[in-house]
C-alpha cells in the first residue's frame, strides 16, 4: 500500500503544499500543463525554484498574480480578507493588507467571483473527473467554512481576484498531484496553527483564523510553536479533504522524503514536509479504540438492539464480558471498537440507551493480515470464501457463515456437516 504522510510541524499552506509535491517528484512540466487547462493563464504567473531554508533544501512556489494595468500583486504580500471575502490562503510575509492605490491611473474595479463561477471554471476545464471531483471538494471545504463564520448563505461568499486565482491555483494543483502520485492512503500529523495576531480588513484577529478553526473541527491540532499564521485555510482544507487518518506516529516504510518551503524566516523551519512511504498489505496495522462500560443495571434483553444500533452506527466490533463488580455485583462489561471518526454516534448511543453514565476510552492498535474473497464450487453450489494472507502467501480459508446457515436451513443438514462438505471439496 502507498502511503503520503504530512508532517505538519510548521503547519501548511496553499504553496507550500504544492512545492512539497513537486520536491516529491511531480514532475513540474505536467504540473504546469494540467493548471494551463483551468484557461486563465493570463491572471497569473507560477515562480518555482530549488532553495534553501535553515540548511533544508527544497522547492519553492510563487504564485504571481497579474492584472490589466501591469499592477501587480504577489499573495503572500497582499491580501484582502473581509465578510465578502475568501483569502490568505499562503503562508504570508506580511499582514493580509490589501493596499489600493488613490491615484485614478491604478484605481480599478476590483471583479467578485462567487462559488458557482469558480465551480463553473473548474468543471468546464478539460481536467480529469477525479481532478475536478477533488478541486470541488476542497475549495466546497473553504466556502463553507467563511459562510459560516461570517453568517452568509454559500453562493453569498465571493472571493476577491486576489485571493481567489492564487487558491484556485493552489486547491486545482493539490487535486492535480494527488491524482498523479495515485496514493493508497493520505495521512497527517497533528497540525501546528502557529499563535498571535494577524491584521485583515476586520481589524487585528487572533491566530489560527476563525475559517481555520472551522475547517479544522475534529481534526487534531497544535497551537503556539511560534507568533506566526502557521496554517491557512487553504492549507487546512487540502488536509480536511484529503487525509484519510490524522496520527503523530509513522509506521511505514519510508520510501522518499520531500520539503515545501514557505516563505517566512521563523524560528523554526517554515517548511512543509511530506513522506512517501509504503505499508505492507500482509500486515496492515490501524490505529483505533475501546470504549468500554461496566454495568449492573440493566435489563439484560436491551443488549441485542443496543448491539444492533452500535453496529449500524459505525462500531466495528461489540462483545460482553462477564465481571464482578465492587460489593460482590455481578456486571457485564461492554466493549465497543471504533475508529476515531465514529466516537461521537457511539457514545450517544450508549449514554441514550443504556443506564451508563461513564465510559473508558483507550487507545488500540489493530494488525489485519491482507484478505480477499473467492468462489468456490461445492457440493450445495457456489459457495463464497475469505481467504487472509501473510506476506503474500495463503494461510487461512473459510467458507462465510451467512451463507453455510442458509445451505443448511435449506438442506435440512447440521451446520458442522455443511463446514466439513466445503472443507472436503
Amino acid at each position: 500500500m502507498k502511503v503520503l504522510y504530512y508532517d505538519c510541524f510548521c503547519g501548511i499552506s496553499g504553496d507550500m503544499h504544492i512545492a512539497a509535491m513537486l520536491d516529491l517528484g511531480v514532475p513540474q512540466e505536467y504540473l504546469l500543463k494540467e493548471i494551463s487547462k483551468l484557461k486563465i493563464d493570463s491572471e497569473y504567473e507560477i515562480k518555482i525554484q530549488k532553495t534553501i531554508k535553515k540548511g533544508i533544501t527544497g522547492t519553492r512556489v510563487d504564485v504571481i498574480l497579474k492584472n490589466e494595468h501591469d499592477h501587480h500583486y504577489n499573495h503572500h504580500y497582499d491580501n484582502l480578507s473581509d465578510e465578502n471575502i475568501v483569502g490568505h490562503s499562503h503562508n504570508h510575509q506580511h499582514s493580509h493588507t490589501h493596499h489600493h492605490h488613490e491615484d485614478n491611473e491604478h484605481n480599478m474595479e476590483h471583479h467578485h467571483r462567487g462559488l458557482k463561477e469558480i465551480e463553473e471554471i473548474i468543471n468546464s476545464s478539460d481536467l480529469s473527473d477525479n481532478v475536478k471531483k477533488l478541486s470541488v471538494k476542497t475549495f466546497m471545504r473553504v466556502a463553507e467554512a467563511e459562510a459560516k463564520v461570517h453568517g452568509k448563505d454559500l453562493y453569498e461568499v465571493h472571493f476577491h481576484e486576489v485571493g481567489a486565482v492564487d487558491s484556485i491555483i493552489d486547491i486545482v494543483a493539490s487535486a492535480i498531484t494527488l491524482d498523479y502520485l495515485k496514493i493508497d492512503k493520505i495521512v497527517a500529523s497533528s497540525i501546528q496553527l502557529g499563535g498571535g495576531f494577524v491584521k485583515c480588513a476586520h481589524g487585528i484577529i487572533p491566530v489560527p483564523a476563525p475559517a481555520t478553526v472551522e475547517i479544522l473541527k475534529g481534526i487534531p491540532v497544535k497551537t503556539g510553536v511560534v507568533e506566526f499564521e502557521t496554517t491557512t485555510p487553504t492549507g487546512a482544507a487540502i488536509l480536511a479533504a484529503n487525509v484519510q487518518e490524522y496520527t503523530d506516529k509513522i509506521d511505514f516504510q519510508i520510501d522518499k522524503v520531500a520539503y515545501g518551503l514557505g516563505h517566512r524566516e521563523l524560528e523554526i523551519p517554515n517548511v512543509l514536509r511530506v513522506y512517501l512511504g509504503t505499508i505492507k498489505e500482509s500486515e496492515k496495522t490501524e490505529e483505533q479504540y475501546i470504549i468500554e462500560t461496566n454495568i449492573d443495571d440493566m435489563n439484560p434483553e436491551f443488549y441485542e438492539y443496543i448491539e444492533e444500533r452500535l453496529f449500524s452506527n459505525g462500531a466495528l466490533d461489540v462483545y460482553k464480558t462477564a465481571i464482578i463488580m465492587k460489593k460482590g455485583r455481578p456486571a457485564i462489561k461492554l466493549s465497543v471498537l471504533i475508529s476515531a471518526d465514529k466516537e461521537e454516534e457511539v457514545l450517544k448511543i450508549i449514554f441514550k440507551e443504556t443506564t451508563s453514565i461513564g465510559v473508558r476510552k483507550y487507545k488500540v492498535e489493530k494488525i489485519m493480515l491482507d484478505r480477499d474473497f473467492s468462489k468456490k464450487t461445492t457440493v450445495f453450489g457456489e459457495v463464497t470464501l475469505k481467504n487472509s494472507y501473510y506476506k503474500g502467501e495463503l494461510i487461512k480459508s473459510k467458507p462465510e457463515y451467512e451463507e453455510c446457515k442458509i445451505i443448511a436451513k435449506e438442506n435440512s443438514i447440521p451446520l458442522k456437516q455443511v463446514y466439513e462438505e466445503i472443507y472436503r471439496s
